[in-house]
């Protein structure tokens, strides 16, 4: 079950939502510090956490599954979004640098499948940040917010994901340790109690947030192709002259993929 993306970007236009926001920067930022001359692609909705990295990223490409839909993103200048099926990225192997995912992996009708797919697009020193809702956490059992819906993780089946798809889980943080509760107390207290929660009660937060990087020996597995429509999209990234796979042509700036 995914959510709609009205209801994402009402969320974190909200109170509530604008102090995930700045939460999840904050973790962000920890974990990566310095992202100068990177390749970042961010899946799902994770744009709430981009607006730093604007200026940083040498590219940064923003894909939104069909199933929640898409919104033009940034309001200021080029649109960097697109709408994209999670099960086919349309973008070549070891592409990118990084990978933000945010609001994908736990509505992912297949998320072996996108994970497979983030793996195929990554460089062979690349790494993933995924944040997904923590099974033990208050967060993932209120439906009142974006965190509410899909499935939930536990720490160990996080990792157990992202290692079957050929990722070496480097950390696992967690985050969002408020009640998901709009008031004015849990406000004025979020501070405190994310500050709190991180040192006292780490295993308790909203979300985990997993650190990965690529395995350059694990296999690739096959995948169908039948059946599936051409997609086009206006890319940012730059490709290699002479890199490009069986059923792909450069027209004009344009990645045109072949099903």
């Amino acid at each position: 079950m995914s959510i709609d993306i009205v209801d994402l970007r009402e969320f974190y236009i909200s109170q509530l939502g604008r102090t995930v926001r700045k939460f999840l920067r904050h973790r962000l930022r920890c974990l990566w510090p310095s992202l100068g001359g990177e390749k970042i692609l961010a899946v799902g909705y994770a744009a709430p956490l981009l607006r730093p990295l604007l200026e940083e990223a040498e590219r940064l490409l923003v894909m939104m599954p069909a199933e929640q839909g898409v919104a033009y993103w940034p309001k200021e200048g080029p649109n960097m979004a697109c709408l994209v099926s999670l099960q086919d990225l349309p973008l070549e192997d070891e592409s990118v640098d990084r990978v933000i995912m945010l609001h994908s992996l736990e509505t992912a009708p297949e998320p072996e499948t996108l994970l497979h797919e983030v793996w195929r697009v990554l460089k062979g020193n690349g790494r993933v940040l995924v944040i997904v809702p923590n099974r033990r956490g208050l967060w993932a059992h209120c439906d009142s917010t974006p965190f509410g819906t899909g499935r939930p993780y536990s720490a160990p089946q996080l990792k157990e994901a992202l290692r079957e798809q050929g990722f070496l889980v480097e950390r696992i943080q967690h985050s969002l340790f408020l009640p998901p509760l709009e008031t004015r107390l849990v406000l004025l207290l979020s501070g405190v109690m994310e500050k709190t929660g991180y040192w006292l009660l780490p295993g308790f937060g909203g979300v985990l947030i997993a650190e990965a990087s690529k395995q350059i020996y694990a296999p690739m597995l096959a995948k169908a192709h039948t059946g599936r429509n051409r997609i086009v999209f206006p890319l940012p990234f730059p490709v290699p002259s002479g890199s490009a796979p069986a059923g792909l042509s450069h027209e004009l700036g344009f990645h045109i993929f072949m099903r």
